[in-house]
């Protein structure tokens, strides 16, 4: 008889755990957070920002779950869920341990992977691990949702889990690109959030992006319900009007608001808001743009969805209402069409408008948008899809909140939609890669 042990050719993990380092990276920014890992896969996970706690899954790891005080925004498990013979006890423990409208990152192995992987081990291949629970996606979700945790989105990742000299993480970037949207990939990645019911009392900002809008920007300021904000910040470009003395004039007759102006040092609305955004002190933070195509009055609508906890953050639409006649070009209407329809099969969610300037969402969320940005270096000359593709990559639930879109009183667009229209399509081009390889 033939030793297999004697024949067993073992191929590394570095690489599988080194791109699920990367996946994991996504939820890690900015957030208090707290992963929780089979103590068994120490040696693979990469240390990040969040407070790591290793379980023994076959010793009392319920004990270690009830020592932990602290609360978090976001908690991460891995190689946990596949091993452990009291799922619901775990997410109860760890359910306890997540903030209001925390959330829960559930790395799993695929399903659809299991016999493979069983293959793997019977020819030594791989190394036999303890018994593990192949968990489809829908029974998670029926054990969290009695928690009261809310399902936001899931994807898989890796076909080619090793190097192969380069060749395979090639053909692995090729495999998930190509199979991109048919969960198919060895590893899965669920994201839930904390259902809260209570409202919440929070703070409220207004950006309003301005360039020649002089005629726009009182009639704007005078439409908004501005009993409940607390901040209003004007992000001036340089006009060929008064518009940044009308923006002044509003602040001096407005002592008792807390008013911030300033003239951007930069060109386009968004580095408009990205200036912006080391101004702001408020919990909610929502861009407003100056040309009233989009109804002030909406504005608490905007904010009491964030309000009541039903996402984390709001996109407005302006593509379910018909429009006045003339608030959009023919052409910019069809384009906007096309580029929803991009966007909502690159991010996995249907999104009936992206380029809506009317957005709001969460102080916090900024520094997630600071990190798409830099880590991936794409160049967005409106700021939406920065915004939208952030949002949508770190696991915010995303809303949608549908305007009526009006035609301009005063001034001209400030859109060129040939030469913006092209960055979008090379910008749309590397979002597809990222949000569908392991590579990035």
């Amino acid at each position: 008889m033939i030793n297999m042990n004697f024949m067993k050719f073992n191929i590394s993990n570095k690489e599988f755990y080194s791109r699920h380092n990367k996946e994991l990276e996504k939820y890690l920014i900015g957030e208090k957070s707290l992963h929780l890992l089979n103590i068994k896969s120490k040696r693979k996970i990469k240390k990040n920002n969040s407070k790591i706690i290793y379980l023994d899954l076959e010793s009392d790891y319920l004990s270690v779950l009830n020592e932990i005080k602290e609360k978090y925004s976001t908690i991460v498990i891995t190689d946990i869920v596949e091993l452990t013979q009291d799922l619901y006890l775990v997410f109860k423990k760890i359910d306890e341990k997540l903030l209001p409208n925390g959330k829960l990152v559930i790395s799993s192995l695929n399903t659809k992977w299991g016999m493979f992987i069983k293959f793997l081990e019977f020819l030594n291949i791989k190394d036999k691990n303890q018994k593990y629970s192949y968990i489809h996606v829908k029974k998670i979700q029926n054990i969290t949702n009695s928690l009261g945790l809310e399902f936001i989105k899931s994807n898989t990742r890796q076909f080619i889990p090793f190097k192969i000299f380069g060749i395979g993480n090639l053909l692995n970037s090729f495999l998930e690109i190509i199979f991109s949207n048919f969960n198919f990939g060895i590893k899965t990645y669920f994201v839930f959030r904390k259902k809260l019911k209570k409202k919440s009392q929070l703070s409220r900002c207004i950006l309003i992006p301005a360039k020649n809008e002089e005629g726009n920007l009182m009639p704007l300021f005078e439409r908004i319900p501005n009993k409940e904000i607390t901040q209003f910040i004007f992000s001036i470009g340089k006009s060929k009007d008064k518009t940044l003395e009308k923006a002044n004039e509003i602040k001096n007759l407005n002592p008792s608001l807390k008013i911030k102006v300033f003239e951007q040092s930069k060109t386009g609305k968004a580095n408009a808001v990205w200036e912006s955004f080391e101004y702001v002190n408020a919990d909610l933070v929502a861009i407003l743009d100056a040309d009233i195509s989009v109804e002030p009055e909406t504005m608490d609508d905007f904010f009491e969805i964030l309000e009541n906890n039903n996402s984390d953050f709001v996109n407005g639409t302006r593509l379910v209402y018909e429009m006045e006649r003339d608030a959009m070009r023919y052409i910019n209407k069809k384009g906007n069409i096309l580029f929803q329809f991009i966007v909502s099969f690159i991010i996995g969610k249907k999104l009936t408008d992206s380029l809506c300037g009317t957005k709001v969402f969460k102080k916090e969320f900024m520094e997630k948008v600071i990190w798409w940005q830099e880590k991936y270096k794409l160049k967005d000359p409106f700021g939406d899809f920065d915004l939208i593709f952030t949002a949508s990559i770190t696991g915010e639930k995303i809303a949608e909140y549908p305007v009526h879109y009006k035609s301009r009183i005063y001034g001209s667009t400030q859109i060129k939609r040939f030469r913006d229209g092209f960055k979008l399509i090379i910008y749309l081009l590397r979002s597809f890669l990222i949000f569908n390889s392991s590579k990035y």
